[in-house]
């Protein structure tokens, strides 16, 4: 069959700036703009860093070792492109169609891939001594092999079949996608969400999903054999019961004991405690104090709740909403934060009698891609914590110790 290199076309740097000008009138909605077709052309190792190719035609391209990071690629066709070690860092592929494309070591960490076609795909050419011939790459098409997709947005991603040996899916949103029969040997999807994921039939030998949740998610024959599945997270229980009391009761007493300043109700500890069970969520409640160490809120709704000085180390908080809450003081060390809405919370210390204060403690919190806009933070620890990838426009981080 023929090599790729036959049917690539070249491309000089003034008739490529052409092509992108006319595409920016092109979405522009203004006179002499032309949607970019760019199928089969040769981008090898192009500088395309931020580039808005939004709907741009990519059918086959070659854009092996180009860097695109922060690229605006929503919907554009990559159909059999040839993106093996290719920079995508933070690059929208959102509804792209990337089927029988080539990702092999291509790096998209944080890339927004939801509801983008990575299932296989050939591309068969009219030819007129050979009739039809495939477009192939150096590597087996429909592939992520060797890929970095940590914290990338997978959502609802159409992945069946691919072939991810390897891939690093670490902190991953992989929820609805669908991964039937994919060939995932060895692959790191630590921390990855598969909510509503279908697996069916994959191959996961020798792979590690430490701490995944794995809620409404279909295994159903898939390999499984080696594969590291410590710590993951599945559906929340319908109900639970502390001491024979409902947690929602035990909650109630705490919640009475912090509006009466200790006069009525009581001061409760639940460690490792799985709150996503909990009536209504806790967006809004009044638990100063609280003593759950180790416990599961992941995805839950707590945005304004107040947790001044309560002990929440090594808790589950990842996604969950925690806008305007009120942590001052609050131990949170050792706690998943991956993707948690902190904009506007309070981080700050808490004053307590005689002029002392708690100040929050951060230590080692994974932080990765969490939201922290606008969040108070002075004097608050983030010794060893992890904050790649987070938000910290306009939070205050006067006096706060943070690693070199």
């Amino acid at each position: 069959m023929s090599s790729a290199v036959l049917v690539l076309r070249p491309l000089d740097i003034d008739g490529l700036r052409l092509a992108l000008d006319k595409h920016r009138r092109f979405l522009e909605g203004r006179s002499g703009g032309r949607r970019a077709n760019l199928a089969y052309v040769d981008l090898t190792n192009r500088q395309l860093d931020g580039m808005d190719l939004r709907d741009a035609d990519l059918t086959g391209a070659r854009l092996n070792g180009a860097s695109l990071a922060g690229a605006k690629l929503a919907g554009a066709v990559l159909f059999g492109a040839d993106l093996r070690d290719t920079d995508l860092r933070r690059a929208d592929l959102s509804k792209a169609d990337l089927r029988g494309a080539c990702l092999r070591g291509a790096n998209l960490a944080h890339a927004d891939l939801s509801g983008c076609d990575l299932r296989e795909g050939r591309i068969a050419l009219q030819d007129k001594a050979e009739g039809f011939r495939i477009l192939q790459h150096e590597e087996r098409p429909g592939e992520l092999t060797f890929a970095v997709l940590s914290g990338a947005n997978l959502a609802g991603a159409h992945m069946s079949g691919l072939s991810a040996m390897a891939a690093d899916f670490t902190d991953a949103d992989l929820s609805g996608a669908t991964l039937g029969g994919a060939k995932l040997i060895k692959a790191v999807m630590d921390g990855a969400n598969l909510t509503g994921a279908d697996l069916a039939g994959a191959d996961l030998s020798g792979a590690s999903l430490k701490r995944a949740i794995l809620v409404r998610c279909d295994l159903g024959l898939s390999n499984i054999t080696s594969t590291d599945l410590t710590g993951v997270l599945k559906a929340p229980p319908a109900a639970v019961y502390i001491d024979d009391k409902p947690l929602e009761v035990v909650l109630a007493a705490h919640e009475a004991f912090c509006d009466s300043a200790g006069k009525s109700g009581r001061h409760v500890r639940l460690p490792d405690t799985d709150f996503r069970s909990v009536p209504g969520g806790l967006k809004g409640r009044r638990l100063s104090g609280l003593s759950a160490p180790g416990a599961i809120f992941f995805g839950m709704d707590l945005q304004g709740v107040q947790l001044q000085g309560a002990d929440l180390s090594g808790c589950d908080l990842r996604g969950a909403n925690l806008k305007m809450a009120d942590l001052r003081g609050a131990r949170l060390s050792d706690a998943l934060l991956t993707r948690a809405n902190l904009r506007g919370a309070k981080l700050g210390p808490l004053s307590i009698a005689d002029g002392r204060m708690l100040r929050t403690d951060l230590s080692r919190a994974v932080l990765r891609g969490a939201d922290l806009t606008g969040a108070s933070a002075p004097r608050a620890r983030f010794l060893e914590a992890d904050l790649a990838g987070a938000k910290l426009e306009g939070c205050n981080l006067k006096g706060a110790e943070l690693e070199a």
